[in-house]
């Protein structure tokens, strides 16, 4: 069985139904927080279990019966996402699971200015330690993070923003691919993805700039690109309603993106697919034509 957890998130919903492209529904398990929202895959014959990752006796019979695993990383910061996303490894472990993959990112460092990124070189580490085959799947940043900027930069003409840096925007699908391969054994995927895999980026890096020159061409208007002082940013979130911790949160993402560390290309994620990636193009012309 292909147990897959957060089947109702936005990734992991997008794995569950490219693996059931590839092997048949009673093959299929999902670990949810809430199994109402999973009804619809339960009519389908997938087994449903619920289970939370900051809840660890609940997780061995949400993975029982599995021979693969898909640990979506937790949706929390710090030391408690480290300590859940371990949890569910352990709990895949002891379930006797013969493959434990994880979503990490490119940038999994302990070093990286964007919180995240300790969170996921520390949950690699544990994940290496189990003594079990594993997958860290060394995702590209989500290209869906534009829609927390575009649409505001469509109403001002302006992305008002710190800094930034070149980035390998990276869409769900694509990375949904890759995870929905990986889980179903494809010929040469556990090669190419055992252990700590390459980046699984785009083919091509984006800043702020790039993209207002995108948006420009789009919409036929000029989207210009202003850098704003970081700390300014920080009060100017703040005073929208932005709790200052999550602003100061967010900051570290444009801290990291200057410093390069997504500035990344690699072709495995193409590769992999069998097509190319979905271009940021297509994902800023999807914005644009819901603002309209």
């Amino acid at each position: 069985m292909i147990v897959i957890t957060g089947a109702t998130g936005r990734l992991g919903g997008q794995v569950v139904e490219r693996v059931l492209q590839r092997v048949p529904a009673e093959r299929v398990g999902v670990s949810v927080r809430d199994a109402a929202k999973a009804s619809g895959l339960a009519d389908r014959g997938v087994r449903v279990r619920t289970a939370d990752f900051t809840r660890p006796a609940g997780l061995e019979q949400a993975f029982e019966g599995a021979e693969r695993v898909l640990v979506v990383s937790a949706s929390m910061v710090g030391s408690q996402a480290v300590e859940a996303n371990s949890a569910a490894i352990d709990a895949a472990k002891a379930a006797g699971a013969q493959r434990i993959l994880y979503t990490s990112h490119q940038a999994a460092s302990d070093h990286s200015l964007f919180g995240p990124q300790p969170v996921h070189a520390a949950t690699e580490r544990h994940l290496a330690a189990e003594g079990v085959p594993y997958t860290a799947l060394r995702d590209g940043f989500y290209a869906s993070t534009l829609e927390y900027y575009v649409p505001d930069a469509l109403e001002t003409g302006s992305f008002r923003l710190p800094a930034d840096g070149p980035t390998a925007w990276t869409d769900h699908a694509d990375l949904a691919d890759v995870a929905a391969a990986a889980l179903t054994a494809e010929p040469d995927v556990d090669d190419a993805l055992d252990g700590v895999s390459p980046p699984l980026v785009a083919p091509t890096t984006w800043d702020f700039a790039g993209v207002a020159e995108v948006l420009s061409e789009l919409t036929g208007r000029t989207i210009t690109r202003e850098v704003v002082d970081d700390d300014e940013w920080v009060r100017s979130m703040a005073a929208s309603g932005m709790p200052q911790e999550r602003a100061e949160f967010t900051l570290g993402m444009f801290r990291a993106a200057r410093a390069g560390e997504f500035d990344v290309t690699d072709p495995t994620l193409e590769r992999l697919i069998g097509r190319p990636a979905t271009p940021v193009r297509a994902t800023l012309d999807r914005l644009v034509r819901q603002h309209a």
